[in-house]
């Protein structure tokens, strides 16, 4: 049983890292219709500029980890403007080839900075939490109060919000919208913050039980629209319970199979999912 809820415990730990990065791809989905593969760039961005901060300036953990999103944020913002914004209007690939070259662009950066090294960033919950037998890291505790606190906050920021009611109106309908006098850039523009702040925190938290590294980001992108196609395009429920869903089917595959075969299982649950239900698991919500 003890091992059982170790598992459990590390299945929230990455389901809540798993949804915050699909919870911002969704969202970008959601309002632009842009499957944007640059995501899984700036969760890479977000865990080296909060190791950045944290060793180079010596600045406290959680300074580090809001310096991380707004960096990402500001980042995902020049992104939108700048590449996404004037392709609008065309359709087919466009999108996703601007989004693939500023992966390698970001990528390319990072290493040209930071070298190509693995490195680990300290955290200052460093120690175990024993909790009726079941031992944790601190970090890992963390990682699942200050992810599902953040869907939390995003969830009544979205529903309580003047703002977030008109995020949710731009994925109804973008037409719509702008006849009601909403302003389509500014809400893109907020949208792609929020999800580049959402990176940037998923990866702060992460960062301490991985490691850092230019292509840290593609395997967790890939991951993520594993997710969301999973949920449902464009669905936030859908992102949070995919997400956990591929981190308590990782964290019990790893346990019961092995390790070898745990970043396989979300691959093998989306051909499953799919033969089943096409659509996903959830077909409305954000958009």
């Amino acid at each position: 049983m003890e091992l059982i809820l170790e598992q459990i415990l590390n299945g929230l730990t990455l389901g809540g890292v798993y949804s915050l990065v699909a919870l911002g791809l969704t969202l970008v989905y959601g309002i632009m219709h842009v499957p944007n593969f640059a995501h899984g760039a700036f969760y890479m961005v977000g865990a080296f500029a909060a190791f950045f901060l944290m060793s180079n300036w010596g600045l406290n953990y959680w300074v580090a980890m809001a310096g991380a999103g707004v960096v990402v944020a500001v980042i995902a913002v020049i992104s939108e403007r700048l590449v996404f914004h004037p392709l609008r209007h065309h359709e087919g690939l466009h999108h996703m080839i601007a989004a693939i070259g500023i992966l390698l662009f970001l990528e390319a950066s990072a290493q040209a900075m930071f070298g190509a090294d693995f490195r680990r960033m300290q955290t200052p919950y460093a120690g175990i939490i024993s909790m009726g037998g079941v031992t944790l890291p601190s970090q890992r505790l963390l990682i699942i109060v200050a992810a599902f606190a953040l869907m939390l906050a995003l969830h009544l920021f979205l529903r309580k919000t003047t703002t977030g009611a008109t995020i949710i109106a731009m994925a109804q309908n973008r037409d719509g919208a702008a006849l009601v006098g909403i302003d389509a850039n500014r809400v893109a523009m907020m949208t792609f913050a929020i999800s580049g702040v959402l990176a940037a925190v998923a990866a702060a938290l992460y960062a301490p039980i991985n490691l850092v590294y230019p292509a840290m980001g593609n395997l967790v992108i890939t991951k993520a629209f594993v997710i969301i196609v999973l949920g449902g395009m464009g669905s936030v429920p859908g992102a949070i319970l995919g997400g956990l869903i591929i981190g308590f089917a990782e964290s019990f595959g790893a346990f019961y199979i092995s390790t070898d075969y745990k970043d396989i299982i979300a691959f093998v649950l989306l051909v499953v999912v799919l033969s089943l239900r096409p659509q996903g698991l959830f077909t409305t919500g954000a958009r």
